[in-house]
């Protein structure tokens, strides 16, 4: 088999989970909630005259004038195969299996060029560890926190091959780390640091050489006009709006409205990523049930961490006398990475989510690779026979692209039971408008979506607002939800037709007491056995946060269930108690109203 063959053999591995995922996806309907909605009415946008310039609101600023993530790269490259599925949800879960499975291919490219064959299976264990770790539906969701993930895998490996003389590398760099920096903020400070460090090589090998050689000055020139394009709309939203996007983000982290975690709490989040055994042990211990897949991802022991974190540092030193200074560059990035990704840690305020350093893990990750390579090269110096590590790195890698198989084939759209308790609302409510029940007047109509959301701070509502948009109805919002659903979805009160009004829990019999509001339908996503467990899980809750002493947040349990679970106070058992309330969920309903009803 030539090396190509090869190469391309590593690439199909890498793109079978994937492919398995969206055929398990394609028989699976799938209605966005939330940021995902929030996503979809942007991608809808693309191309028209509201394209967006900015990427998805964040916990920028205050509401309801908060601030966005930099850009929207994000969305026009889940465009294309949104509008090649027919403008549905499924298509933007083929864009981001796409968009990881380039990344992953550019990866494999990196290492092709920079050291061949062994080379290719030591990034491809890389990517396909780091995969079947964030698992099918991580990566195969258009949220702004996972789309970048195997990007910045390809943001890594680029700039390593741009320090060790690869130029070409520029393009894919600046390109990838642009997609990551605008797509969640968290990325910026990293991305931003991983070009610096690649250009960085390239004026050093200038100023020793006067000159440039192989091209170089065309790849950095044709990664500037990368850079130019793929910015420019962020900085024509500056300019457009009085504050601008950027004024708000740099207005924000320079002057953030809490108090941050601080050095010495980020420094434990960081080597919390570092916790390699936790990775094999969550992989194979996965129940399936989706909760424990996002607290698989949260960090692990800081202690165990810091001694892979001292590993590396010796792998570090021990390089400084190989005389393959491949490896050596290989360890400045992770360096350079890891302080940098402390340092951003560091900045964190409120509660430390899981998904604000999942590129934690990718350093962690990276940092292993560099270590078995120092380790290899060590050993080959001093005349060692080694054993046979093309079928070692061969039997890991079949491993764990079987494991994401595995959970490929069993992946659900994201918040699944979110997700249906939507599709189910949405076509009795479309059809009523139609009809022109209550107040409605048909498709001619303008509507105003609002929800009395007792649980999930009303997530269905934006999705219920993307559904009815995609069935031809002018749907919309007030101005307090501008940013979050766009200005251009804001209906004026003189303008809008009836109130479609999604409500769950307390307020569904709230609603039912009101003459004009019109209920056209309700569903209850629990069974039976589940309401059960709901009473018993609530009961428990209540007493436990009695005997804690949270009597203010008992009030929260009926009226804000996800709320009350943000309490940074709750203990644990509490948390737990409440995750799996929200999981199971609660009767949700849609009225159809007069304006004005609720005022």
């Amino acid at each position: 088999m030539t090396d190509r063959r090869f190469t391309w053999s590593i690439r199909a591995l890498l793109a079978a989970p994937y492919l398995v995922a969206l055929v398990v996806l394609a028989s699976k309907h799938w209605s966005p909630v939330l940021d995902l909605a929030m996503t979809e009415l942007r991608v809808r946008d693309v191309g028209g005259r509201h394209s967006p310039l900015i990427g998805l609101p964040g916990r920028i600023g205050s509401f309801p004038d908060q601030g966005s993530h930099p850009g929207p790269l994000s969305f026009y490259l889940l465009a294309p195969f949104y509008r090649l599925f027919a403008s549905t949800s499924y298509g933007l879960e083929v864009g981001a299996a796409a968009v990881n499975i380039a990344a992953a291919w550019t990866a494999v490219t990196i290492a092709a060029r920079r050291g061949g064959r062994r080379l290719v299976l030591g990034v491809a264990c890389f990517v396909s560890v780091s995969s079947a770790w964030f698992g099918a539906s991580v990566l195969t969701q258009p949220w702004n926190p996972y789309l970048p993930l195997v990007s910045f895998v390809a943001v890594l490996l680029a700039a390593w091959a741009v320090a060790d003389g690869d130029h070409l590398m520029l393009v894919p760099l600046v390109f990838f780390a642009s997609l990551c920096a605008q797509t969640h903020v968290p990325y910026l400070t990293l991305s931003l640091t991983m070009v610096a460090i690649a250009f960085g090589a390239v004026g050093l090998r200038w100023r020793r050489t006067h000159a440039f050689v192989d091209g170089e000055g065309r790849s950095a020139l044709i990664a500037l006009g990368v850079a130019a394009v793929v910015w420019l709309p962020p900085f024509v939203d500056q300019i457009r709006h009085n504050p601008g996007n950027i004024a708000m983000l740099k207005d924000h982290f320079l002057d953030p409205p809490e108090t941050p975690i601080g050095l010495s709490a980020g420094a434990k989040t960081m080597l919390g990523h570092f916790d390699m055994w936790r990775v094999p042990s969550q992989v194979f211990g996965r129940s399936g049930y989706f909760i424990d897949a996002v607290t698989d991802l949260d960090g692990g022991s800081w202690k165990i961490g810091a001694v892979v974190l001292l590993t590396w540092v010796v792998a570090a030193v021990a390089s400084l006398r190989l005389a393959d200074r491949r490896v050596l560059r290989l360890h400045v990035v992770v360096a350079a990475a890891t302080v940098v990704g402390t340092m951003s840690a560091a900045r964190i305020f409120g509660k430390v989510w899981y998904y604000l350093v999942l590129w934690g893990w990718i350093i962690a990750l990276l940092a292993v690779l560099a270590t078995v390579w120092t380790a290899v090269s060590v050993l080959a110096e001093r005349g060692h026979r080694l054993p046979r590590l093309d079928v070692l790195a061969m039997v890991v890698l079949v491993l764990a692209t079987t494991v994401f198989v595995r959970d490929a084939a069993r992946v659900d759209p994201p918040e699944p039971r979110l997700s249906q308790v939507l599709n189910d609302l949405v076509p009795a409510t479309a059809a009523a408008l139609e009809q022109g029940v209550g107040a409605a007047t048909g498709r001619s109509g303008k509507y105003l979506v609002v929800w009395r959301d007792a649980y999930f701070f009303g997530s269905q509502g934006y999705g219920l607002i993307s559904e009815l948009e995609r069935r031809g109805f002018t749907a919309g919002v007030s101005d307090v939800y501008r940013v979050p659903v766009t200005q251009q979805r804001v209906i004026a009160p003189d303008e809008v037709t009836a109130v479609v009004i999604l409500a769950t829990g307390v307020n569904v019999a709230q609603l039912r007491q009101v003459p004009e509001a019109v209920e056209v339908v309700s569903v209850e996503p629990r069974s039976a056995a589940e309401l059960r467990e709901y009473a018993q899980l609530r009961t428990d809750a209540i007493q436990q946060l009695n005997d804690a002493g949270l009597s203010e947040v008992v009030d929260l349990v009926d009226t804000n269930l996800f709320g009350a679970s943000l309490d940074p106070r709750l203990p644990g058992s509490v948390e737990h108690l409440m995750a799996r309330m929200l999981v199971l969920g609660q009767e949700t309903a849609v009225f159809i109203a007069p304006p004005g009803v609720l005022d």
